[in-house]
């Protein structure tokens, strides 16, 4: 439980955005708005003043916006920052500013629309509350990639590589995956995000890693080199035929409350993979993964956890360590060379 209310800070330059959020926390017992500010110098004077503990961001501003304000503010003051913004691109382009967390600003047509997006940025401004603002240079990640041999490689036909991660995870992945070899078995990817963002998300990875990275479609056969991110609001699972393992993207129930669900990708890779399988579990709030992980460690896969110095939120990997299917924890900058050294 909270000690006290979570100080926030509103920063968007709508007067009726701002006022109708502040109304929507008015009486809610986990958060207190403790300020509103238009632009980002009036936002900049009142951090100083409030010393909030979490800031919703809008990226549209005058003066100064979202995105070249953030790259000034995260070195003097590492506030947890959750972004609102209709276009995805300018989401990312925050996140590799500093930005924790994102959600997507909707077209305010009803009430009921205005409610349903204020519940969604309350999940993320209680969880931005307990995030660590990381800096990428303190990572250390490197830039070249660790190669594996071709005949390591013939050794694991049969392997595959899952990854999973919320909060946090869209530097997390990138920082693992652009060290990867472009000759790596398959890899199935979930990271909570809304629908709209993980086709720009692969595209991103795409053009920067030596895998080949992909949303996912239905029935997508999986090959050495290519990497797979289920699409938001869809399920992805891991199958087998004859022809060699391919993924099922479906809709269907909330696993773990999230949709797509680590844990229902991870359960599908022990059934299917078994002891050929590699899971990887990154930053996140929550347990989503945890059961998952525990199913594929008891099949005989190895498993890597991210470990709490590295993580925005040490939800995720903690609960998966805890509850047993972690095979090592490791620095996130450490990530890819465990998956090398173990093919």
């Amino acid at each position: 439980m909270l000690e006290r209310k979570i100080k926030l800070l509103i920063v968007d330059d709508s007067l009726l955005f701002r006022e109708t959020l502040a109304k929507f926390f008015n009486n809610d017992n986990l958060i207190e708005v403790v300020g509103k500010a238009s632009d980002p110098y009036e936002a900049r004077d009142k951090i100083v003043e409030l010393r909030p503990d979490v800031i919703t961001l809008d990226v549209e501003m005058p003066k100064m916006n979202g995105i070249q304000f953030l790259k000034k503010l995260i070195p003097q003051y590492p506030v947890p920052t959750v972004i609102v913004s209709s276009a995805p691109i300018k989401a990312f382009d925050a996140l590799d500013a500093g930005a924790v967390d994102y959600v997507k600003k909707p077209m305010i047509k009803t009430p009921k629309d205005m409610e349903g997006f204020a519940y969604d940025l309350r999940a993320k401004v209680v969880t931005a509350s307990q995030a660590k603002v990381i800096q990428k240079k303190i990572l250390g990640s490197s830039k070249q990639s660790h190669t594996v041999s071709n005949e390591a490689i013939a050794r694991n036909k049969d392997t595959i590589i899952a990854m999973g991660a919320s909060t946090g995870g869209t530097d997390a992945l990138q920082t693992v995956l652009t060290a990867l070899p472009g000759n790596l078995p398959p890899i199935v990817i979930v990271q909570h995000m809304p629908p709209g963002f993980t086709k720009m998300f692969a595209d991103r990875l795409n053009k920067i890693c030596a895998v080949e990275i992909r949303e996912a479609k239905d029935g997508d056969r999986l090959h050495n080199g290519l990497a797979l991110i289920a699409p938001g609001d869809f399920h992805m699972s891991l199958h087998k035929d004859a022809q060699g393992y391919f993924v099922k993207v479906e809709y269907g129930e909330r696993v773990s409350s999230h949709r797509p669900s680590v844990d229902y990708l991870f359960n599908s890779v022990a059934k299917t993979a078994g002891k050929n399988a590699i899971g990887v579990i990154m930053t996140g709030m929550g347990s989503d993964g945890a059961e998952g992980m525990y199913k594929m460690f008891q099949q005989g896969a190895y498993n890597i956890g991210q470990d709490k110095e590295t993580c925005v939120v040490y939800g995720m990997p903690m609960t998966a360590y805890m509850r047993g299917g972690v095979t090592i924890q490791a620095p996130l900058d450490k990530i890819s060379s465990l998956i090398c050294k173990h093919l």
